[in-house]
């Protein structure tokens, strides 16, 4: 009970996720509650289990390639930071994306960083480049997802 009062966002650290993602005040403290509510082991982590228990993720065909988007090579475990770094990217891209600072890093949610972002997601060995068999695998995954969604609509 008390480890959830102390792990509690602080204004400083909302205003810089706030810098480097783009997601609001409201959105950053709701999820953080949702990032706080699937922490099953209340250690300011989640693992790779924690995010399969999120059911949208789990029927996803894609959903094992979204979870591994969230862990670096060789880590297991993500903190909320990188959780919302790695949510950035999902954002919408902003209309006024070139009056930025022109000194400022590149958003997260760019143009750049998303096509990134969507290949690593098809790059499963990692190795800068997206074979054959990575493209069909992902093809097909895709092609599952649509077949059974059509499905569902008729058995309704």
């Amino acid at each position: 009970m008390g480890s959830r009062a102390s792990t509690l966002l602080r204004e400083e650290e909302i205003e810089e996720i706030k810098k480097e993602t783009g997601f609001s005040h409201s959105q950053i403290t709701r999820l953080y509650s949702r990032f706080t509510s699937l922490d099953k082991g209340e250690n300011g982590t989640l693992s790779r289990e924690d995010f399969q228990r999120i059911p949208e993720l789990a029927i996803n065909p894609l959903g094992d390639r979204i979870i591994n988007a969230f862990f670096p090579e060789g880590e297991d475990q993500v903190n909320f930071r990188g959780f919302m770094r790695t949510l950035a990217h999902f954002r919408p891209i902003e209309d006024n994306e070139k009056n930025k600072d022109p000194t400022a890093s590149e958003p997260l949610n760019s143009r750049t960083n998303k096509l990134l972002f969507a290949f690593r997601l098809y790059d499963l060995d990692r190795d800068d480049k997206i074979s054959r068999d990575e493209l069909l695998q992902v093809r097909g995954l895709v092609s599952v997802l649509t077949f059974e969604t059509i499905c569902a609509f008729f058995r309704s």
